[in-house]
């Protein structure tokens, strides 16, 4: 049986663990070793994503514009514990606004860019947000009539506080709240209070919120800080968007523990990336692993860029081609580590100090956890992992079987925002995170490794963001010509997966791609969600009980 959140913090500090300190405390401690050092840098398109500017800002300024920022949000209302809900590309405020409500006291709900209506009708009733953060244009469009048009239809009750010149009526602008000292003061907080919520979806057709408080976010940092290998003063380029635990986890967190430079980046465009690379020397970032093979086979992009200071580099949503880490490793000596997680909490990475071997690092993760499996960093010793057949919920120990992945430990969540249920389903009878996915043990010698094998879960993950095939399929269905619909993702080499829609039409009428997205678009869906194929077909395959085998239908999909 799972313990309760007071209990397990008072055992995980007890082990070390946790250090209960928050994530303010970490913030400021750079701030005074590192006051006058380059601390954060926005993506040199900032100007065309938001009208404004960029801004090289150092730890004494950003220490301002948080103390701004934190100020804003007092004067609109927000306390402890209220949440602010965020919609901002990958731009300085965004690191502001995370460090803000972590000074404030307050929770921070990222949302993608690309949400629309359906989604943040979705979101905003569980959340009861206390304010909204976004920016005034993005891209040249009006990126504040979202949120304008949700407080027209009593959605949204919270003020709206825009970033960027022109903020409309209605609405505050960021340019007008003050440099004071309004916001310097730290709240009254724990480490065990919830610093964020994201948003991540499954099976269920609505978004599920994961809220982590600031003791994860800190293991989590020191986690990835470790298996990095990152030094003080290193340079961190971000190319994930500030929504989930891949972003704050996988980059702020690290970032404020070696004290150095996060450089922004938004959205993925390879020339730019490239040009950060060499231009800002960078010690670790990020790429999809379709990225890295294919600058492999262009060396020529490659051309000016120093990688004496590249000490890493993370990959991860889709399977590691061996000979591409081991060629970084080998022709550039850059190590790529293999990266698995989730905003739940679950997190094996192959680094280059506990798997130096590059082949092995491709193909597999550690079993970090498991009794008499030991590894020379201190991140395993937090955590516990093991197989379990999801029939029989026994434990596997012999190489070669499928289990699905359980885990316990420092960096698994405590449950579902306002979801008892959802949380209850999300842990086993011992307390142990379901995750889903499902992998072996590796053959002997390779028997300290886990192997992936596939999700038992059916989402589909598109650019790191997780879709549920279930709310596709229930927005497709409401077409009025379309009698059912089932979804799949099928492979991708640029974002992992794409998504595809098998339909069936009501006798006598015909459905196109084009019909589906523009149904999608009607409904104020994201962006990200549309289908890129559809597939029209007379029934959908179902099993004796009439469950569609959605399985079934992928290897449709990719043709």
């Amino acid at each position: 049986m799972r313990t309760s959140p007071p209990e397990r913090t008072a055992l995980y500090r007890e082990r070390g663990w946790w250090r209960g300190v928050t994530v303010d405390q970490v913030f400021r401690e750079a701030v005074a070793a590192r006051g006058d050092a380059e601390a954060l840098v926005d993506p040199p398109n900032k100007e065309d994503l938001v009208g404004l500017p960029p801004l090289r800002l150092t730890y004494a300024e950003l220490d301002a514009h948080v103390n701004r920022m934190a100020g804003a949000f007092r004067r609109r209302g927000v306390g402890v514990g209220d949440v602010v809900l965020a919609q901002l590309p990958n731009i300085v405020e965004g690191v502001v606004a995370f460090l803000a409500a972590a000074r404030a006291g307050a929770i921070l709900s990222p949302v993608a860019m690309s949400y629309r209506g359906h989604e943040l009708r979705q979101i905003i009733p569980k959340l009861e947000p206390k304010l909204f953060l976004t920016v005034a244009r993005f891209g040249g469009e009006d990126q504040s009539a979202l949120a304008i048009g949700l407080a027209a239809d009593d959605v949204l009750t919270a003020p709206v506080l825009c970033i960027g010149p022109h903020a409309p009526a209605g609405t505050y602008a960021l340019d007008d709240e003050p440099f004071d000292a309004s916001g310097a003061e730290t709240a009254e907080i724990e480490a065990a209070d919830v610093l964020t919520v994201c948003w991540t979806s499954g099976t269920e057709a609505a978004p599920k919120g994961v809220p982590r408080h600031h003791d994860h976010w800190v293991v989590n940092g020191e986690a990835l800080h470790e298996a990095a290998s990152l030094k003080e003063g290193d340079t961190l380029l971000n190319p994930f968007p500030l929504i989930n635990i891949a972003a704050f986890g996988g980059m702020v967190m690290p970032w404020l523990l070696c004290r150095g430079r996060f450089v922004q980046h938004h959205p993925f465009d390879l020339p730019i990336f490239l040009d950060q690379m060499a231009r800002e020397k960078v010690s670790y970032t990020v790429a999809p692993p379709a990225i890295l093979t294919m600058l492999l086979k262009r060396s020529d992009l490659l051309d000016g860029i120093d990688f004496s200071n590249l000490k890493c580099m993370a990959s991860g949503s889709a399977p590691l081609a061996p000979f591409m880490v081991r060629d970084w490793q080998e022709r550039y000596g850059v190590t790529v580590m293999n990266v698995f997680g989730s905003n739940e909490g679950a997190s094996l990475f192959s680094s280059g100090v506990d798997v130096p071997d590059p082949d092995r690092r491709a193909r597999y993760f550690p079993r970090f956890g498991v009794e008499g499996v030991d590894w020379s960093t201190e991140f395993p010793k937090k955590v516990r992992t093991r197989l379990v057949d999801p029939e029989t919920e026994k434990e596997i120990r012999d190489p070669g079987r499928v289990g699905e992945l359980r885990l316990d430990g420092a960096m698994v969540f405590d449950g579902y925002w306002k979801s008892p249920d959802l949380t209850k389903a999300a842990f086993d009878g011992e307390g142990w995170f379901r995750t889903g996915d499902l992998f072996e043990i590796a053959p002997h010698p390779d028997d300290r490794y886990y192997e992936f094998v596939g999700r038992s879960k059916d989402i589909v993950i598109r650019g790191g963001v997780n879709i549920s095939p279930a709310e596709i399929d229930g927005l497709v269905e409401s077409h009025p010509d379309v009698q059912e619909a089932c979804s799949v993702g099928y492979p991708d080499a640029r974002l992992g997966e794409r998504l595809c829609v098998f339909v069936v039409p009501k006798p006598g009428k015909t459905v196109t791609l084009e019909d589906v997205c523009a149904h999608l678009k009607a409904q104020d869906v994201a962006v990200n969600k549309l289908p890129e194929k559809l597939k029209v077909i007379d029934a959908l395959p179902r099993n004796a009980l009439g469950k569609v085998l959605r399985r079934d239908l992928k290897a449709a999909a990719e043709e």
